[in-house]
């Protein structure tokens, strides 16, 4: 069962939601929390440990100059300009490869040679008998997201219950991060910005047919905004969390509020309940 916590945006609040929950998840059954928001993973912040580490490569060509015979297929094959074909000579831009693998198909010479290409890690710790946490980590200037969150997620797909910290936003990485979930729940604000951002989240995960729920973080008392949404949309507003300046405190110094005040250990355990409800479709 992988459920995903994401938001429309960096900064509402997923990654304190997302380790709230896995803590207080930990305590009744086995969890595994997976950080796929590998640009800026930072859910250890919360959870420091010594991690065992994996690294992470793709396959991407290299140019067999001596049986090249320049005839240009492969770069007209490759859609994202890795591959340039020049009268004598051969251009590759490895950060634009997406190690699709399509031009060792159409060189008709057999002149491109498979090589490993590092793109990252992933980090594993097991913090408690029935907690673990697995992070996916970018090589520092690297682009190629989307294969270091496959990474993670094949990692955890045989765990009885992952939740899953998504990046931000819903180009490529939020989608191959949240593709196949059982859930999907956005963390939201009651602003104009997060409004739309929820809706466009929404939008994608529609289209992915992954079923969403909300929480509405930094919540004033006049959540009115995203309440009509949701209502509209019939999405199921599963919790609240206050706008607290003293809470945000603790959160931004790395304190895990579940575990340092038992009133909200009961409302992220509530909360927990919910979920796994609605993602084995019990409500």
């Amino acid at each position: 069962m992988q459920i995903v916590i994401a938001s429309g945006k960096g900064g509402t609040g997923k990654t304190t939601v997302a380790s709230n929950l896995g803590f207080v998840l930990s305590l009744k059954q086995k969890i595994t929390l997976a950080d796929c928001d590998v640009e800026e993973p930072n859910l250890g912040i919360f959870f420091p440990c010594s991690p065992e580490c994996r690294d992470i490569h793709v396959i991407i060509p290299q140019v067999l100059e001596d049986q090249c015979l320049h005839c240009g297929a492969c770069g007209e094959f490759c859609r994202f300009g890795a591959l340039t074909v020049l009268k004598d000579k051969v251009l590759f831009f490895p950060q634009l490869c997406h190690s699709c693998g399509g031009c060792f198909r159409v060189c008709p010479a057999e002149a491109l040679e498979k090589v490993p290409a590092l793109v990252g890690e992933v980090q594993t710790c097991h913090l408690t008998d029935s907690l673990t946490l697995v992070t996916g980590r970018l090589k520092e200037g690297d682009v190629r997201t989307t294969a270091v969150i496959g990474a993670v997620r094949e990692q955890v797909k045989d765990e009885p219950v992952v939740i899953i910290d998504a990046p931000p936003g819903t180009a490529c990485p939020f989608i191959e991060t949240v593709d196949d979930a059982l859930l999907c729940v956005l963390v939201t604000e009651p602003t104009p910005f997060g409004l739309h951002d929820l809706s466009v989240a929404v939008d994608v995960l529609q289209v992915l047919k992954v079923p969403v729920a909300v929480v509405i973080n930094r919540s004033d008392g006049n959540d009115s905004i995203i309440e009509g949404y949701c209502s509209e949309h019939s999405l199921p507003i599963l919790m609240k969390i206050p706008l607290d300046f003293t809470l945000l405190k603790k959160q931004n110094a790395g304190f895990l509020i579940s575990r340092e005040d038992p009133e909200w250990s009961l409302r992220f355990s509530e909360l927990g309940d919910k979920i796994l409800a609605h993602a084995r479709g019990d409500v």
